[in-house]
């Protein structure tokens, strides 16, 4: 049995997402980011397949995509406010990854379990990032469900999609608690 780890294990038990709205600068450097990254890669995957792949989005290729959301959300006919309120993810932040889920052919790796694989970097992305000191949120969106924006503003192939962006920086404000599953009604125990 594993050596328990209850730093990690506090940490889990306490952990938030920092709204991406209240990070800023400054954010990590290449070699903090790799090691997050790595961190992130060591996510379950059956079959060892590796079925996403990470996009890192800097200050401009952020602005970029914000105006390709704006382009997207009119030609989609989107509310104007949700079309403003996805601009602003991008055009205020910083730095973002994307997580790129790429299934690869597989008789043996259903689909669908290599989409929770690219889920699941997300999450151990999210979570690296905050055990690291950093604020960090993980965000989609309706622009990320299009295929016309992934594809024109990352280059994804027609059989990626996103399955989020971690965006990651300073935080400015520690955001309040907020509640949290009942346990017992969400959990079933099956003894027989």
């Amino acid at each position: 049995m594993p050596t328990r780890n209850d730093a990690a294990l506090d940490f889990l038990m306490t952990r938030r997402s920092r709204p991406a709205k209240t990070l800023t600068g400054p954010v990590p450097d290449k070699d903090t980011l790799l090691t997050l990254l790595t961190a992130a890669a060591r996510t379950p995957d059956h079959g060892k397949l590796e079925p996403w792949r990470f996009i890192v989005l800097e200050n401009q290729a952020l602005l970029r995509l914000s105006s390709l959301v704006l382009d997207r959300g009119i030609a989609l006919g989107k509310d104007k406010d949700m079309i403003t309120k996805a601009i602003d993810q991008y055009a205020n932040a910083e730095l973002a990854v994307a997580v790129i889920s790429a299934p690869k052919p597989s008789e043996k790796i259903p689909a669908i379990e290599q989409t929770y694989s690219a889920g699941a970097v997300c999450l151990s992305l999210l979570n690296a990032a905050l055990a690291a000191g950093w604020g960090a949120n993980w965000l989609s969106g309706w622009a990320s469900h299009d295929a016309t924006f992934a594809r024109e503003g990352l280059g994804l192939a027609d059989h990626e999609t996103i399955a989020g962006f971690i965006h990651i920086g300073t935080e400015t404000s520690a955001p309040p608690e907020r509640p949290r599953p009942d346990i017992d009604a969400i959990t079933t125990w099956v003894t027989e």
